[in-house]
């Protein structure tokens, strides 16, 4: 699969090793499209990939072109590129907040796939969802959904809206589990372990709560209340989350989020 990177930050690196680990294509096949000479030369020297600081020069044989750079530079690019990608090209955006019919105007194209991925990605381990324009072929609908599962799970849906919704709970959720930590990692210092006690209790605690769940047959308010014994410290705390109406404030956050993703998408 011949493939051209608009952007080779660290998502549009996260892609590109997952591709390559995966056997989806080869660096004699891969051009990389970067404004910065630093990190041409990073990805070239690491990946063996071609890369250039010309956009138009990396588009020119590719199957599938991915965007992956910054929103703000968003319209520059699609300035350079309006008119220039073939009918028969597909364009896989991860950007956040761009729409498909921005980006198709600022194209002048149509076979397009919106996605939303998560920064586990850089590890295998993200959540991605993506919708496509009706003009993408069944054999590119294939191709995005192989190069987006080599970065973990990815979902398919329909309508652009659930876009918009996946960022405020898959794309920025990682961020909430990391302030979890954090709050978690400050409560255990305060009654008396060491930050390094507190880390390594807290992630531990979270992995591997997490795996119980994904092996689990239950749902996690099964497995919560199974936790919870009547007047014991589990329900001593839930009692807090409760009071400080936890189930609230993590719904506000999400709403906010997407409150904001479709500020940004207009």
């Amino acid at each position: 699969m011949k493939i051209a990177f608009i952007g080779g930050g660290n998502m549009g690196e996260a892609i590109l090793k997952a591709v390559l680990a995966n056997k989806l294509s080869i660096p004699k096949e891969i051009t990389v499209s970067d404004v910065s000479e630093a990190r041409r030369k990073y990805l070239k020297k690491e990946y063996e990939v071609a890369v250039t600081s010309e956009t138009l020069a990396a588009i020119n044989s590719a199957e599938v072109i991915i965007l992956a750079i910054k929103p703000q530079i968003l319209t520059t690019v699609l300035s350079e590129l309006n008119n220039r990608i073939k009918a028969t090209q597909l364009v896989l955006s991860i950007i956040a907040g761009a729409t498909i019919k921005k980006i198709s105007e600022g194209l002048n194209h149509k076979r397009i796939v919106r996605s939303m991925p998560n920064t586990p990605a850089q590890i295998g381990e993200g959540m991605t969802v993506w919708t496509a324009t009706p003009e993408v072929t069944a054999k590119q609908k294939k191709q995005a959904k192989t190069i987006l599962g080599t970065m973990g799970q990815e979902l398919f849906v329909e309508d652009e809206k659930y876009l918009n919704m996946a960022t405020a709970i898959s794309g920025s959720g990682p961020a909430y589990v990391f302030y979890l930590v954090e709050s978690f990692v400050a409560a255990a210092e305060k009654v008396g372990w060491t930050t390094e006690e507190a880390e390594k209790l807290a992630l531990q605690t979270l992995v591997g709560a997490t795996h119980l769940l994904q092996k689990s047959d239950k749902t996690s308010a099964e497995l919560r209340r199974a936790v919870t014994s009547p007047d014991g410290t589990t329900a001593a705390a839930i009692e807090q989350f409760e009071k400080g109406n936890f189930t609230g404030l993590v719904t506000q956050a999400i709403e906010a989020a997407l409150k904001r993703a479709k500020e940004l998408g207009k």
